[in-house]
């Protein structure tokens, strides 16, 4: 080979190398935060800072976590959230910080802030069974109090950039407002009275409406939305209304059908009215349907009993802590306790969620999303 054409073929491969280096350098640019917004189905840890009655820092809580070595976080299952999941398989390098741990501060707060918290919902009167916990407002207080840090980080105009180019907000919550207000027995039957489930979903979608809003204006432009589970079908409400394997409370399945049809309408007229924002919608109801539906097909032997847990056919009354009866093969349970999934059915929602069609996440999954 003479000079001249091994010069050329060294020009082409240098061009290459670059082109490869620059699509992954943009790929990598793409990433930024995970701003997590929610219930127990994502909390990371924030309620273990609240005097409170729902925690989940007790083993055998967590004991499947890699990160901590087994030890429980404040995570409500065996191992990662949904949460956990999707940020890592969208590059994120670190876990989302809890907003209440002490390490919530510095850089840490550029990978993502958690801000979710077991018996929070999207109205504040949610989960006061609970004592404490925070709910969607107070959430969006705190983002609030993010975005300024971030400003003092980054400068205020990469700070902007920032969020509304290189970070996700998701939301997942509806499901307490529901199990933990309006269906709860006892406390809620003067509400249920007083309020038609119309008018109880359309405080929700009010409030919902408003705090979305919100976080437009503190410069959120990617948002992913979960809506309600079929909460009729967890092991809990089988266990109390004393129903068989198959079978799902259908009031609670009813109310959480009604507000995700409005959920929906609420997300298509935000997508119309916020000129830059894009809602996605995590059909998370049939997800779990399908789940629950098909569990056998996914490797799982049950999707009615939890799998640490005591009282009742399904061990759905007494939430998972240190005395409950644990099961040895949690890969193969869809619920880890009386109300929330195992790591391996959250594995199995993330990855729809990330990559799957119309059916489960719409107008576009989050691999998508992340790269707008």
């Amino acid at each position: 080979m003479n000079a001249m054409a091994f010069n050329k073929r060294f020009e082409i491969l240098a061009l290459l190398i670059l082109v490869v280096n620059n699509v992954a350098a943009q790929k990598k640019d793409g990433l930024g935060a995970s701003f997590i917004f929610g219930d127990s189905l994502v909390d990371a840890g924030n309620n273990n800072y609240l005097s409170t009655l729902s925690k989940a820092n007790i083993p055998p809580n967590g004991i499947d976590f890699k990160a901590s070595g087994g030890n429980p976080t404040g995570r409500y299952t065996n191992g990662r959230t949904i949460g956990d999941i999707v940020g890592e398989e969208l590059g994120q390098p670190n876990y989302a910080v809890p907003f209440l741990a002490p390490n919530a501060t510095g850089k840490a707060i550029l990978y993502g802030v958690n801000y979710a918290s077991g018996g929070g919902g999207i109205l504040n009167a949610t989960g006061r069974i609970f004592v404490n916990r925070i709910g969607l407002d107070i959430q969006v207080d705190y983002f609030s109090i993010t975005r300024k840090e971030i400003d003092k980080l980054l400068g205020e105009s990469k700070a902007k950039e920032y969020i509304m180019k290189k970070s996700i907000f998701s939301i997942t919550i509806g499901a307490n407002d529901f199990l933990n207000n309006y269906l709860l027995p006892v406390l809620s039957i003067g509400a249920r009275i007083s309020q038609s489930p119309d008018g109880f979903i359309d405080d929700m979608i009010t409030h919902f409406r408003a705090q979305l809003t919100r976080l437009y204006e503190l410069d959120a432009r990617k948002f992913v939305i979960g809506n309600v589970g079929p909460i009729g079908c967890i092991p809990y409400q089988k266990t109390i209304n004393q129903l068989n394997e198959d079978e799902c409370v259908d009031l609670a399945n009813k109310l959480a059908l009604q507000y995700n049809a409005r959920l929906k309408d609420l997300l298509a007229e935000l997508n119309d009215n916020l000129p830059g924002a894009t809602f996605v919608l995590a059909n998370v109801y049939i997800l779990i349907k399908m789940l629950l539906s098909k569990f056998i097909f996914s490797g799982f032997t049950t999707a009615s009993r939890a799998c640490c847990g005591n009282g009742g056919q399904f061990a759905g009354i007494i939430p998972c802590g240190p005395t409950s009866s644990m099961c040895t093969d949690r890969y193969k349970h869809v619920f880890w306790d009386p109300y929330h999934p195992s790591e391996a059915a959250n594995l199995i929602l993330a990855k729809q969620l990330l990559d799957g069609d119309n059916r489960y996440i719409s107008p576009i999954n989050l691999r998508q999303l992340r790269d707008l």
